[in-house]
């Protein structure tokens, strides 16, 4: 009878520590991170497909500019990454260049750049996926749809955006090849929209920081950045984007993102 009230105490201190440790477990900052980060995800689910024009501005260490027209259709993936076509409209020395891309959750993306003065279509490797795109400061990494299960994710602390509240998500590549340790993610709390993003290098430092501005929402649900900015602090070098002519769900299907749709590009 002596024993029964230590072990009592001890099964309640066991349950008690118990409660603690899944407590902590829960606000644990892998657990958030995957949180905020799927919360993201989900929010921007169901949009389908969207077509748009952009004005590209290449800025170099002197300040001097090179200007360019694209204009960009996506497919929405179904249990898979998303799919998008990307074609230069000018200047004439890329007129007609196209980027096809096969974004994958788990799988290597798949990626191929046409090119019209060699008239062949190039596939950009996994290995190669860390080099510039068309001469921008976005790798070709960047260009792919971020799926949920590319990246583990660490919820690192809460920080203001040009006034906005925002979780800061720290996202490790789980996919070879990356170019990057790892990139810190800015996500608004009201919306969970990407206000900002910091690439850091395989080393660990600071390569490249990306802005996303004058937000816009479409279809009652979407929230689009009409001005984005890549700053390379290792160049010095810049790129913008400016979007325009958003619409959405306008009947593209996987007909429309193939390789020989490439080659057909006007």
């Amino acid at each position: 009878m002596l024993l029964k009230k230590p072990l009592q105490l001890m099964t309640i201190l066991s349950l008690v520590l118990l409660s603690v440790v899944n407590l902590a477990s829960a606000e644990d900052a892998k657990t958030k991170g995957l949180a905020i980060a799927t919360e993201a995800n989900a929010r921007d689910t169901g949009w389908k497909d969207s077509t748009a024009s952009m004005h590209m501005v290449l800025i170099n260490a002197k300040g001097q500019k090179t200007q360019r027209e694209l204009r960009l259709q996506s497919l929405e993936g179904v249990n898979d990454g998303d799919k998008s076509l990307t074609v230069f409209d000018s200047p004439k020395d890329v007129q007609g260049t196209a980027f096809l891309s096969f974004s994958h959750a788990v799988t290597p993306d798949e990626q191929w750049l046409y090119l019209p003065a060699l008239k062949r279509v190039k596939r950009i490797s996994s290995a190669n996926k860390s080099g510039s795109f068309m001469g921008s400061e976005f790798a070709f990494e960047d260009l792919s749809s971020n799926e949920i299960e590319k990246y583990s994710y660490e919820y690192l602390r809460d920080e203001l955006v040009d006034g906005q509240e925002c979780y800061v998500v720290r996202n490790f590549p789980e996919y070879e090849h990356s170019g990057y340790k790892h990139r810190d993610v800015w996500i608004d709390k009201l919306h969970y929209r990407t206000l900002k993003v910091e690439y850091f290098d395989r080393k660990g430092s600071l390569l490249k920081t990306l802005t996303q501005k004058n937000f816009q929402i479409y279809l009652g649900k979407y929230w689009r950045a009409d001005h984005f900015v890549m700053v390379n602090h290792l160049t010095h070098k810049s790129t913008e984007l400016t979007w325009k002519d958003y619409q959405f769900q306008t009947g593209l299907t996987d007909v429309d993102f193939n390789c020989n749709s490439l080659m057909r590009t006007k």
